[in-house]
């Protein structure tokens, strides 16, 4: 568990991306902690999906530099994130509806014992990641995926991210297409990351999803981080301003509050 004293999980400094002459991210900075839900907000073409996607390994950045835990890293390819720790859930959750839940957890690492498969050590496993979450609504881990609801296909994604040691999980869009009671089971299982003391970054564009479960709100405007806090230093007529403007006559805003 991070303590006041420690460096954030992950921190950018000046981190761009550059499309041939279309600047997609310009000298962005933003610190991600431990053990706190961070949300990035902004409206279409704000640059959030870049962002991420360069935490992710996805995209290389033009220039600029990533600390993990206050170390310099280079993050060049997924494998390079996901060995740091860096797990991201995109919004189509890549899942195969065919498999079933411990055969979408495993996908790609296979536990095996001798020639064959290892079953058993897939089951069991499964199942102390999906109790560990508080994920209670899946009947059996041999369910296929197919037949699950979007609330449980989320958790089945983000428990497969779990599973493999992460310490920061980036979710875009959770509770998109999501009814009520499976929104709340998502926001639930954001919760329950964040008490295991991971950092999760959270992109949104329900407002009030995240003001019911964010630490800290980040807002980018045309590729620009243009204000980030405390979420208790916001309201939801200071973010809609921000996303829309990227300034607000609303509270004191500068770029880069922190």
């Amino acid at each position: 568990m991070a303590t006041a004293g420690d460096p954030p999980l992950l921190s950018m400094r000046g981190i761009t991306k550059s499309f041939g002459a279309v600047q997609a991210l310009r000298h962005v900075d933003l610190d991600i902690p431990a053990g706190q839900v961070t949300a990035l907000v902004g409206d279409n073409g704000a640059g959030k999906s870049t962002l991420i996607k360069a935490v992710a390994g996805i995209y290389a950045p033009t220039s600029g530099t990533f600390w993990w835990k206050g170390e310099e890293v280079h993050i060049h390819t997924p494998r390079d994130a996901s060995d740091l720790g860096i797990a991201t859930v995109y919004q189509d959750l890549a899942l195969c509806d065919n498999l079933d839940i411990v055969q979408n957890m495993y996908l790609g690492r296979e536990v095996t014992k001798g020639s064959l498969l290892d079953e058993i050590t897939m089951e069991i496993e499964t199942r102390k990641t999906l109790t560990n979450l508080s994920v209670s609504t899946v009947k059996s881990v041999r369910q296929l995926v197919g037949t699950l609801s979007g609330g449980q296909r989320q958790s089945v994604a983000v428990a497969r991210a779990v599973m493999r040691e992460s310490e920061l999980v980036i979710l875009d869009e959770p509770t998109a297409a999501l009814g009520v009671s499976q929104t709340a089971q998502v926001l639930e299982l954001i919760k329950t990351l964040k008490s295991h003391g991971l950092g999760v970054i959270v992109i949104s564009h329900n407002l009030s999803d995240v003001f019911a479960v964010a630490d800290r709100i980040a807002t980018m405007y045309l590729g620009t981080l243009v204000d980030s806090g405390p979420i208790e230093e916001y309201d939801t007529a200071r973010v809609v301003d921000l996303i829309t403007t990227g300034t607000s006559s609303r509270g004191a805003s500068s770029p880069m509050n922190s």
